[in-house]
């Protein structure tokens, strides 16, 4: 068993969070108008969930929120991330609201705050409107407008109240997993043809904040999904595809928005992107914050030559993994590498938001007190590399956990659980985790950390 790590090292001043996306918690698919999405096209597709489950249930979050918000506070976080589920608000993704849903996520958002909880949603955690995804999704230049509507009308009945804004989650993986191989939603297999998603999802998140802004006193981000990328043999030809696959998973998302270009696509034979003037100025000025998501490291080696892509993708070697296996190694240390690359890559670097970091590990179905050692081991590794990174310089001031909760993870169903707080599906019932102990228990230290220091200036 693993020695469980008992505190931070730190600094005082980070703020913590945990996060969850509707889709995976609320359940209640069918109720109160929401739309069809993507992700509803997706799992009823034959074979494409592991376990053949669906998000009908999961953890009945939007019938049962009082629930969510009572584990938020037994927290003590600073901030709470969740999201706002396009197709509920915007069924066809046009149009007038869902007032029913507004209201919803209005009283979600009064509860957070009477438990002193600062309300941090994201507006697209890959919910689209089967409607939008019709009409072309993000390959289409037409959905940067739709989306920013939609986020004008999201910001007009909660901008009183949120002054913190996700506007898209892990942009990188729909890109890749939706479009490119076809994984997850909308499960298109177009690789190096997917790339304008990349520009259509950067430009809608630059409309969306330039329409936040307007409304509201906010700060505004994205949060993507980042991974350090080690070459498996020191080759000539590994290290080219190393760099190919940190261009398309990091740089071609990163550059842009703390550059304001692309890296040099054509020099890789890809296609350029489909720029139009004065897109790349609006990408640049649209982060307040950059957010990242990180859970492992990838580790590619050069494919065969006869292979349409011209890498592969392989276990990384001498390190241990999580419930996913290979697919998922646990290396702490390359979200400090990371972090401090991407800080001298980028030295004007804003502020930093690790916007998910979590782990899933083998758990019991049914309502137990999961003890769950290995979790602790990994938040607690991560942790520390944020605080190295930290002490490099990295403007780094949130730690958000994923998840609060086990949810219904996407195209592996019930099959994996990252929560914090173990969840019957069968039943509903939650049960905090000792992970969530110890969370708060880490949370609860740093805060006295804090005061005392205060006292002693």
């Amino acid at each position: 068993m693993t020695a469980v790590p008992t505190r931070s090292p730190l600094p005082t001043g980070l703020r913590w969070s945990a996060a969850t996306s509707a889709f995976q918690i609320e359940g209640a698919r069918d109720v109160d108008g929401r739309g069809r999405s993507i992700w509803d096209e997706f799992l009823e597709a034959p074979g494409a969930i592991t376990d053949a489950s669906t998000a009908d249930l999961a953890c009945d979050s939007y019938r049962h929120p009082e629930a969510d918000v009572a584990l938020v506070a037994g927290l003590g976080l600073d901030r709470y991330r969740f999201s706002i589920p396009w197709a509920r608000v915007q069924p066809d993704g046009r149009g007038t609201a869902n007032t029913v849903a507004l209201d919803h996520y209005s009283r979600f958002v009064d509860r957070l705050l009477e438990v002193d909880v600062v309300p941090f949603p994201t507006l697209y955690h890959w919910e689209m409107p089967s409607a939008v995804e019709a009409d072309g999704g993000w390959l289409s230049r037409d959905t940067v407008e739709r989306f920013a509507d939609y986020a004008a009308i999201v910001v007009d009945s909660l901008g009183d109240r949120v002054a913190h804004w996700y506007t898209l989650n892990e942009p990188a993986m729909t890109t890749l997993q939706g479009y490119a191989v076809g994984a997850l939603a909308p499960g298109r297999q177009l690789l190096f043809d997917a790339l304008p998603t990349v520009h259509h999802q950067l430009l809608a998140h630059a409309r969306a904040a330039q329409v936040i802004r307007s409304r509201a006193s906010a700060q505004v981000g994205l949060v993507n999904n980042h991974t350090w990328v080690l070459p498996l043999n020191d080759t000539a030809e590994d290290r080219d595809a190393a760099a190919l696959y940190d261009l398309i998973h990091n740089r071609v998302f990163s550059e842009p928005l703390l550059a304001g270009e692309y890296p040099d696509l054509a020099a890789w034979g890809l296609p350029a992107m489909p720029v139009q003037d004065g897109d790349l100025d609006a990408i640049r000025a649209s982060i307040d914050f950059y957010g990242i998501n990180f859970y492992n490291p990838t580790t590619v080696t050069a494919a065969d030559a006869s292979s349409p892509i011209p890498f592969d993708i392989v276990p990384t070697p001498g390190v241990p993994v999580t419930g996913f296996g290979p697919e998922w190694p646990i290396m702490p240390v390359a979200l400090r590498d990371l972090l401090v690359d991407l800080h001298a890559r980028h030295p004007l670097l804003p502020p930093v938001i690790i916007g998910e970091n979590g782990a899933s590990f083998p758990e019991p179905d049914r309502a137990a007190r999961v003890e769950d050692a290995d979790r602790i081991a990994y938040l607690a590794g991560h942790i520390a590399a944020v605080g190295e990174a930290i002490a490099a310089g990295v403007p780094v001031e949130e730690y958000t956990v994923w998840s609060l909760l086990d949810n219904w993870e996407w195209a592996d169903g019930y099959t994996q659980r990252f929560g914090l707080v173990h969840v019957d599906f069968a039943t509903g019932e939650r049960t905090p985790k000792a992970s969530y102990d110890w969370y708060r228990d880490l949370i609860a230290g740093a805060r006295s950390a804090a005061a005392a220091r205060e006292e002693t200036r």
